[in-house]
């Protein structure tokens, strides 16, 4: 697969059917030898729900690490992400 294959799809948690973003809206941690080790989503605080709400210009971060990810379809991503806690940082 592509990088560019995945732009554009949304990412929902299989764990609790949250939206949590685009992957266009993400940044990608990727290790030396190319392969793909996080999604990063990137939110200003007070965004709908899962982020909370913080001072406008602080900035949560939703860290996937990409062994949860279950599925990539052609519009969404699925990923099984249980302990909200351990995924924000």
């Amino acid at each position: 697969m592509l990088l560019s294959d995945l732009g554009g799809k949304e990412i929902i948690n299989l764990f609790d059917g949250a939206k949590l973003g685009l992957v266009g809206d993400a940044d990608l941690d990727i290790s030396a030898n190319g392969s793909v080790e996080a999604i990063i989503l990137t939110s200003r605080g007070g965004f709908s729900g899962f982020w909370g709400s913080k001072g406008d210009r602080e900035r949560d971060h939703l860290v996937i690490p990409w062994q949860t990810v279950k599925k990539v379809g052609s519009e969404v991503i699925i990923i099984d992400l249980q302990n909200r806690t351990d995924r924000i940082r």
